[in-house]
């Protein structure tokens, strides 16, 4: 893989270069020092991969991720060596397009190859996704429903850009809204306790994270928060779950969706956001199928249009609307 380095610190430009070095098939192209500077490079020879520092002077990791993905769009993976001191800064990034987040190896540790492995790991599951050409194929659902309606449900499953689309979405609910809504958004664990507060502070709705064992309640918003799938079971109640273990992200959103086709006796809709690759295409597919209503974002107001893409490829959208428009949907559809 192509990879490109953007970081004004020559120790961590560093640890990049010799943990990338213990995998033959990745070579740096380029490195930049500021942002400024890696949206120009970026545009003369665009990489695989961008490895983005969040802190950096003249242009920092945050505008240098809106301008690439506007002007020379390709994965980037944000690498900073404090990402709890920055999670504010990751959200927005993610918001732009980057598509993950890892630490910064550390150098001169006793084990340098288990040092850079979470790197690789990031950097497997960015080629995978963006080598994949065809997902597993999921048989139809049959409804397995406990008896008894249960209120509305939102499920929402969305990757990269989600979290700013994610806040504008929420931000066109009000407080009141008369439908459960359960979140499945691309992040490692570390951010999700982060993303929720964030979340629950710009859009002034009750978001947090989903407990093994709770029930989608109307009034709160739950986040997936653990490396686990979250699935619904058949009486009604959230899970986390390690299987199936070959789903390249975790937690995935196809598994909760076909849960939810699966298993939820009531109104529901299926959302689809902007993301990179075909996760929750098929479980949109199989909710639909088991006839609630599915949205996918279109195009033009989705950051990377990876997910929705898949999604409209199968047939798997009852509806495709622009990002500003699903809110109004989803307070019709809920509407007393």
């Amino acid at each position: 893989m192509r990879i490109a380095i953007v970081n004004d610190m020559p120790l961590a430009v560093e640890a990049l270069r010799r943990a990338l070095a213990f995998e033959p098939a990745h070579h740096v192209i380029w490195v930049a020092g500021d942002g400024q500077e890696a949206v120009r490079l970026c545009a003369e020879n665009t990489p695989d991969l961008i490895l983005m520092d969040l802190i950096m002077p003249v242009m920092d990791g945050v505008e240098a991720t809106r301008r690439i993905m506007a002007e020379s769009p390709c994965a980037i993976v944000i690498v900073t060596i404090d990402r709890e001191q920055n999670v504010h800064r990751v959200f927005e990034a993610m918001g732009f397009g980057a598509l993950d987040v890892v630490d910064t190896p550390v150098l001169g540790g006793s084990n340098p190859r288990e040092a850079a492995a979470p790197l690789l790991r990031k950097i497997l599951n960015v080629g995978w996704l963006m080598g994949q050409s065809e997902k597993r194929v999921k048989p139809v659902v049959t409804h397995a429903r406990v008896p008894g309606v249960r209120a509305g449900l939102v499920a929402i499953g969305s990757s990269a850009g989600g979290p700013a689309a994610l806040e504008t979405l929420l931000k066109g609910l009000p407080r009141n809204f008369e439908a459960a809504i359960v979140l499945v958004q691309h992040v490692d664990q570390v951010f999700a306790a982060g993303m929720a507060e964030w979340l629950s502070t710009s859009c002034g709705l009750d978001v947090r994270l989903a407990r093994d064992g709770e029930t989608p309640q109307v009034g709160t918003v739950l986040l997936a928060g653990t490396n686990h799938h979250i699935r619904l079971l058949k009486n009604g109640t959230l899970a986390y779950t390690a299987e199936p273990v070959n789903e390249i992200y975790r937690p995935s959103i196809d598994v909760f969706f076909e849960s939810v086709a699966r298993y939820w006796n009531g109104e529901a809709v299926g959302v689809l956001l902007t993301g990179m690759g075909r996760d929750g295409a098929q479980g949109l597919k199989l909710m639909r199928q088991q006839g609630f209503l599915t949205i996918a974002q279109d195009q033009q107001s989705s950051s990377v249009y990876g997910m929705p893409k898949a999604a409209a490829a199968i047939d798997a959208a009852v509806e495709i609307r622009p990002l500003d428009k699903i809110a109004p949907r989803l307070l019709e559809k809920f509407a007393k």
